[in-house]
């Protein structure tokens, strides 16, 4: 295939290939199809060091290409065929854009000529770039092949600037075939910004240096600005507090670091909260009455006001933001007396809470932990051990902990851990799954297979939608519809496919199946039998309540 610029005639797909090495894409995750020929045909002549791993599923593609990207910080590129490829990759789509994650979905349409018209043609759904656009924080569709390289460097602008969501790129299959001469230009677009307001950075060092009992929250907007948030946590004496998307921002044992679920006892009497690229929803599920003060550190003008209106607005990139404000805060000369033996004690008693009433699950987190390296990354799920997880599970490092966010997407866990493996190369990846979730993306166990990506991924089985079934049994007399599920038996499932299987009972047994598994060359699967009646409802900690 013709270098990037050269002029020599190549085709549609050869644009989109070479425009995907001009970015430094090194994995498409994918589903092949006729309306994709060129392309996929683009990268067996010309990828080169791309690596194509093909899926079963185009949503297990996406959702790959999802987990590549949460773990990496780069862009996870996916390529599935229009129309219902499309909508199967939609659930994943829609996860990437709550959990503000770098993918790249790259499909097609029928044939130019026939896109709108309504005559049946193969793959064809109506409004099909609307459904994008919903989906994505930006998205186009090429008419000819030469506007493809404005087009994907477009993209990866989008992607690479302010706040990051999944966009999307459509390519006819006539376009993708097209051939003549399409070069890229030699400098790719700017990646700027915005800059940070000077005035709103001395107005916001001014209100914290004021204040009495300040509190930092973190959400995946800080993820690469750890540094200079431990910084400011130790020149103002503030916890720094995390849900699941800002976890590793700071270390868990971190003097500094509190879950969420631990701080929220002590939300009345914060008088300044710093929210550092996060939605901030403890402003409404927690309150925000008193004399509550707000400081936003954030890319997303719409997202700083959504809640409430802060004190104090900065639009910009977390680490720039938060290091400016560090300095400006320390040319004030506060000095706060230490507090870090008060947030050491609050740490240790919800430890104590939690190992008391979170039980398997908190054992079993322990076991998972003691089992990974720190910077190894660990994926959840919709289940009870994955909803623990979220503030009894150790995490030291950024992008090593994996959540659907908001979304709560059941079933995205095990592909989603896939591309996350990929990303995290020698690392070891851990993902845990229900039985319920697990069967969603199942058949991914022979792509990681054909792939040899070794992840291991562990399937509580206690035999029900276990969330569903608890709801039903508390909420409405034990009046049980639809929870129950026939499962296969897993491990034999795992050796059908050519993955190691393996059964594991409690926590002692899970641990020895870790370490066989860490052995294991290739993907390993271990199935834990759980009873649902004996494991603790883990949603005290999860939802937070106004206490303010």
């Amino acid at each position: 295939m013709a270098a990037v610029g050269k002029l020599e005639r190549i085709t549609g797909g050869d644009v989109l290939v070479a425009g995907l090495h001009r970015w430094g894409v090194d994995t498409v995750f994918g589903v092949p199809g006729v309306q994709l020929d060129e392309l996929f045909d683009g990268l067996q002549r010309g990828g080169g060091d791309i690596r194509v791993l093909h899926a079963r599923h185009e949503q297990g593609a996406a959702y790959m290409a999802l987990g590549y990207a949460m773990t990496t910080g780069r862009p996870g590129v996916c390529a599935v065929v229009p129309g219902p490829g499309l909508l199967n990759a939609g659930a994943a789509l829609s996860t990437a854009y709550a959990c503000n994650a770098r993918v790249l979905c790259l499909t097609s349409t029928v044939n130019s000529a026939m896109i709108d018209r309504r005559h049946g043609a193969l793959h064809e759904i109506n409004n099909q770039d609307g459904l994008l656009r919903s989906l994505t924080k930006w998205s186009a569709r090429a008419t000819h092949a030469s506007e493809i390289p404005a087009l994907l460097d477009e993209a990866f602008r989008q992607l690479l600037t302010g706040r990051p969501r999944p966009v999307a790129l459509e390519v006819p299959p006539d376009i993708l075939a097209q051939t003549g001469f399409f070069p890229y230009p030699d400098a790719k677009p700017a990646l700027a910004n915005p800059i940070p307001d000077p005035d709103a950075i001395r107005q916001a060092a001014q209100l914290i240096a004021g204040a009495r009992n300040p509190m930092i929250v973190v959400g995946s907007g800080a993820l690469d600005a750890g540094a200079p948030v431990r910084q400011l946590a130790a020149l103002i004496q503030a916890p720094v507090v995390s849900r699941h998307m800002g976890r590793g921002v700071v270390r868990w044992d971190d003097d500094y670091a509190l879950p969420a679920a631990a701080a929220l006892p002590h939300w009345p009497d914060v008088d300044v909260v710093i929210g550092i690229g996060t939605r901030l929803q403890q402003l409404r599920e927690w309150g925000m009455g008193g004399d509550l003060k707000v400081i936003r550190i954030d890319l997303d003008q719409a997202e700083i006001n959504r809640v409430a209106p802060p004190a104090v607005s900065i639009v910009a990139d977390a680490e720039e933001a938060t290091g400016l404000l560090v300095d400006a805060i320390s040319a004030l000369a506060p000095s706060p007396a230490s507090r870090t033996a008060e947030f050491a004690a609050i740490r240790a008693a919800f430890r104590e809470e939690v190992a008391a009433e979170i039980q398997p699950q908190t054992g079993i987190l322990d076991v998972i932990r003691a089992a990974m390296d720190e910077d190894d990354v660990f994926v959840d799920e919709m289940t009870q051990v994955g909803y623990a997880s979220r503030y009894a599970l150790p995490i030291y490092a950024p992008r090593t902990y994996v959540n659907s966010s908001y979304q709560g997407t059941l079933g995205y866990g095990f592909a989603t851990a896939l591309g996350a493996q990929v990303g995290a190369g020698k690392r070891r990846v851990i993902s845990v799954n229900g039985d319920g979730g697990f069967m969603y993306t199942m058949p991914e166990l022979a792509t990681a297979v054909l792939h040899k990506i070794p992840l291991i991924a562990i399937v509580f089985n206690d035999g029900n939608f276990g969330n569903v079934r608890r709801i039903q049994s508390s909420k409405y007399g034990g009046r049980h519809i639809a929870s129950h599920l026939h499962n296969p038996d897993f491990v034999k499932l795992a050796e059908c496919f050519g993955a190691t299987g393996i059964r594991a009972e409690g926590a002692a047994g899970l641990a020895k199946a870790l370490e066989a598994a860490k052995q294991a060359d290739g993907p390993v699967l271990i199935e834990v039998p759980m009873d649902l009646e004996k494991t603790a409802s883990p949603w005290k900690h999860v939802h937070g309540r106004k206490v303010r």
